[in-house]
């Protein structure tokens, strides 16, 4: 066979790889349905992009918090991020208020923002209902904020979920109107739609999503709940009457389950049904809750561990607040100079 022979300068130029931000609200600890729907599929991502990842703390505060929590929630999930198998040598992860652009660039970019824009955010007339005692103008212009996480690093996909997509809409607008007028500065980025995990649904009302913050704790499976913890109450799951594991029309709370065993075991629909053919639901339950518990394990057995060296895990953060302070301040001075603004030398 010839050999095939390259003129030097003419080799095709390695592909560049595009850039991709995902964020997490320090809001206790995720759900199965959390890791399942989204944190499983960000290692993934992390092999596959340059990726940023960071704890989005300056949103927590649109809701009043404990501060003393509120500091072990956001150490909790760094250490999460890391247990999950990101690679703070391969990617950027940060806790979100360490890196002051984000604040810096959110002011700028709530003037190039409208009152209407921001009124018609659905999440804000959601969340102002629930916290009627608090409606205040954080939670109005976080969207911004969120806008500015994304356009500080020029990320070209953002992960979002259906309650997240008219939250990167705004950010698409802001970025250009802010083009329109100056020429090109942010990088507009698209929704990544990748390969779908779970929708998991509660537990104990299979209609409705599963939730941290349902007050029904059998509700939901906590990423850290011990295994006997997970065992128990997904043997108390809803399900129904007729006894057969497969999918199908009114039987939400087998989809359910399927779903989730579907994603721990990598089988799928037909192949669960299959296995448990003639077999109840007890059989099935307690399969779920066994696949859902080595799933897990890993990732709470790397969590313990970093969860007792407080000094590795402020280290880290400190490296990665650093590139990414790095990276924002580039962005953030482009855009400072666009504006007219004189910049300190």
């Amino acid at each position: 066979m010839d050999e095939k022979i390259i003129i030097p300068g003419t080799e095709a130029a390695p592909e560049k790889r595009k850039k991709i931000l995902s964020c997490i609200q320090p809001s206790g600890i995720p759900t199965l349905g959390n890791y399942l729907g989204a944190l499983k599929n960000w290692k993934l991502l992390s092999d596959e992009f340059d990726s940023a990842f960071a704890v989005a703390d300056l949103h927590a505060i649109t809701v009043r918090q404990d501060p003393k929590m509120l500091r072990k929630q956001i150490m909790e999930v760094f250490a999460l991020l890391l247990a999950i198998g990101l690679d703070p040598e391969k990617n950027i992860v940060f806790i979100q208020s360490h890196v002051p652009a984000h604040s810096q660039l959110a002011w700028i970019l709530n003037c190039y923002t409208q009152f209407g824009e921001m009124s018609r955010m659905t999440q804000f007339k959601d969340k102002s209902q629930s916290h009627a005692d608090n409606v205040n103008v954080g939670l109005f212009s976080y969207p911004v904020l969120m806008a500015a996480d994304i356009l500080l690093y020029q990320a070209d996909l953002v992960p979002v979920g259906a309650d997240q997509k008219q939250h990167l809409e705004i950010a698409r607008d802001i970025a250009n109107r802010f083009n329109g007028i100056y020429g090109k500065t942010f990088t507009v980025p698209d929704p990544y739609i990748g390969k779908q995990g779970a929708r998991v649904m509660s537990l104990q009302d299979p209609t409705k999503k599963m939730s941290k913050s349902d007050p029904n704790p059998k509700s939901f499976v906590s990423v850290f709940d011990s295994p006997e913890t997970i065992m128990k109450k997904i043997k108390s799951a809803v399900t129904d009457s007729e006894g057969g594991v497969y999918y199908g029309e009114g039987k939400d709370g087998v989809n359910n389950l399927m779903g989730i065993y579907s994603c721990c075991t990598g089988l799928d629909y037909d192949a669960i049904a299959k296995e448990f053919e003639g077999r109840g639901y007890g059989d099935f339950k307690t399969a779920v809750a066994e696949a859902v518990i080595e799933e897990l394990r890993p990732v709470r057995e790397r969590y313990d561990l970093l969860m007792k060296d407080q000094a590795y895990l402020l280290e880290t953060a400190a490296k990665g607040a650093e590139t990414a302070q790095r990276i924002a301040n580039r962005t953030l001075e482009k855009t400072m100079k666009k504006c007219g603004f004189v910049l300190p030398r």
